[in-house]
């Protein structure tokens, strides 16, 4: 008999890294006997193509977009006047908690929630699946068999991801640097032509090195290749960035430099296989070191704090300050000056390990100085293998999918025994 699966989720990283390998387990688990609906709640961090990147993932059924989710919410119709079944369960992955409280309620429906760093509303949830230990600790004692640990969905999505071997295998040089300029067009404006820079200052000292570009699935290659044309990107010159134009040999898109460099721009999706293979990453604060961190590539983040544009392309809180009109540029000063004190701090695995374990460069960065850092690990890699070690032992462990749907067939379960008693 057929149930349903309500899946609550938000921002592009949650879809990408929590939805997919929870989808994934629930079709090897239960096949064609769960139908699974993804709601999307409105995220301030969202970018308009959540919904798209969903939609490439096999195993999800029906989709609401963010636009119609308060309407849902509130009268309990979705625009496409959905049915539901008289089983059921609501899992949250990603967005307000208490959003997966009101739906579980109003449809009758157990709840499930994944809590990466803090469990809420422990009275109304059935079930809570938490990273790590140090979420159970703050969770009082009458509610802890409640809570299993299960672990990070987030090195489940990079350790589950499908293979892209044909892609990468035999192809790839030895000294490969992976370019992680960010997905949002603020950050897009600085750290396209700060990496492109960085490239040409590598390549420079090490001809036989090679960079590529992985496209968020939000971009296309001419979308991204346009932050590097001065005449469409003003910030050029306040990073010390350099240009580039966008060429195509065959099916593969190059960034390429006045200098000469080629930048590969990949825009397949996943490209975990090709992370994997790359030497080292050039990365900005965000998800994308949390991915990273679970693949256990070694980086290099990049926060620059030259100008009052590079603090408002940061994330949360302290990008949103930035932007205040008129108290904008005092904040943002302040906001420096506490951002330098934090370094060391800022990236997904230092705070996972609670120290440095990735190199965050904060300040007036420069293309020369960051290519010598990378150099000084190009020509250590020593270094780099300890890096890798001490990622790979900060991640979470995998399993976090697995041991959801166990959580989902439990409730199946007591709920299916409890019914037969009644009867």
């Amino acid at each position: 008999m057929t149930f349903d699966l309500l899946i609550l989720s938000n921002g592009p990283g949650e879809v990408s890294t929590w939805v997919r390998p929870v989808v994934q387990r629930l079709r090897e688990r239960y096949g064609s006997e769960v139908r699974v609906s993804l709601v999307l709640s409105p995220c301030p961090h969202a970018t308009g193509q959540e919904l798209t990147i969903a939609q490439r993932f096999p195993g999800i059924d029906r989709f609401l977009a963010a636009e119609y989710f308060f309407p849902f919410l509130l009268w309990g119709q979705t625009r496409d006047r959905w049915d539901w079944h008289n089983r059921g369960v609501v899992i949250f992955l990603g967005g307000d908690q208490f959003f997966a409280v009101c739906l579980g309620k109003r449809l009758g429906y157990p709840i499930v929630v994944y809590a990466e760093w803090e469990a809420r509303w422990l009275p109304w949830v059935d079930r809570f699946g938490v990273m790590s230990p140090k979420v159970l600790q703050s969770i009082p004692a009458r509610y802890r068999s409640k809570v299993t640990i299960v672990g990070d969905l987030m090195a489940d999505a990079a350790l589950s991801a499908p293979g892209l071997q044909e892609e990468s295998a035999g192809l790839e040089p030895p000294e490969t640097i992976a370019l992680l300029p960010g997905s949002k067009a603020a950050k897009l404006g600085l750290g396209v032509p700060l990496v492109l820079a960085i490239a040409d200052y590598v390549q420079h000292h090490r001809p036989h090195c090679r960079f590529w570009i992985p496209v968020a699935p939000t971009l296309t290659p001419e979308t991204l290749a346009s932050y590097a044309q001065a005449d469409k990107n003003p910030l050029i010159p306040l990073i010390k960035g350099t240009t580039a134009h966008l060429i195509s040999d065959g099916s593969i898109f190059y960034l390429q430099t006045p200098a000469g460099v080629r930048v590969e721009l990949a825009d397949a999706f996943p490209l975990y296989d090709r992370l994997r293979s790359s030497l080292l990453a050039i990365t900005t604060v965000g998800a994308n070191t949390a991915e990273l961190g679970a693949l256990g590539v070694p980086m290099i983040v990049l926060l620059p704090t030259q100008h009052l544009a590079v603090m408002r392309s940061w994330d949360g809180l302290p990008g949103l300050l930035a932007r205040i009109p008129l108290l904008g540029d005092a904040l943002a000063a302040t906001i420096t000056a506490r951002m330098l004190k934090r370094s060391g701090l800022l990236a997904w695995p230092n705070l996972w390990a609670g120290k440095t374990i990735v190199p965050e460069l904060v300040g007036d960065l420069t293309p020369s100085f960051v290519g010598d850092q990378i150099l000084d690990y190009l020509n250590h890699p020593e270094k780099l293998q300890t890096m890798q070690q001490d990622l790979r032992q900060a991640r979470g462990t995998a399993g976090a999918a697995e041991q959801l749907v166990n959580l989902i067939h439990t409730l199946e379960r007591e709920r299916l025994s409890t019914q037969s008693e009644k009867v």
